[in-house]
């Protein structure tokens, strides 16, 4: 597992790369906010949006996901587990706030963008002032 990029993936950068052409500024492989040991792909902490791009294999696409025939029971496991973390983590940023935009990597990522795009233009939410 050690072999496969955390960060940089080929999808990653196409998206990335749109975006930066859009005029968007973002932290990359970026640690969640009050959240320990999960970080980001894209992150726009301004407009509180955090961006996924799942991996096919390692988050369980409907369409490409395969499963291992060796050691099965322990893919089974650690594949679930990632699924289980990534709800986790969509549950708890949109608790605190933020939007949560997850793309499979072999989506469209001009598509993509424009989500992207389109939450992280967004007017911010308006806040109470103290009292």
């Amino acid at each position: 597992m050690a072999r496969y990029p955390r960060r940089d993936t080929a999808p990653e950068m196409i998206l990335r790369r749109e975006l930066h052409r859009r005029g968007l500024r973002y932290r990359v492989d970026a640690p969640l906010p009050g959240i320990p040991r999960r970080r980001a792909d894209i992150l726009f902490t301004r407009a509180k949006v955090a961006v996924f791009i799942d991996g096919c294999f390692w988050h369980g696409c409907p369409m490409h996901g395969t499963q291992p025939k060796n050691n099965q029971s322990w893919w089974q496991r650690k594949l679930d587990g990632n699924r289980a973390r990534d709800a986790d983590t969509n549950d708890r940023l949109q608790v605190a706030g933020w939007t949560v935009l997850r793309f499979w990597e072999h989506g469209d990522l001009l598509n993509a963008a424009d989500a992207v795009e389109t939450a992280a233009r967004a007017p911010a939410p308006a806040r109470n002032p103290p009292e």
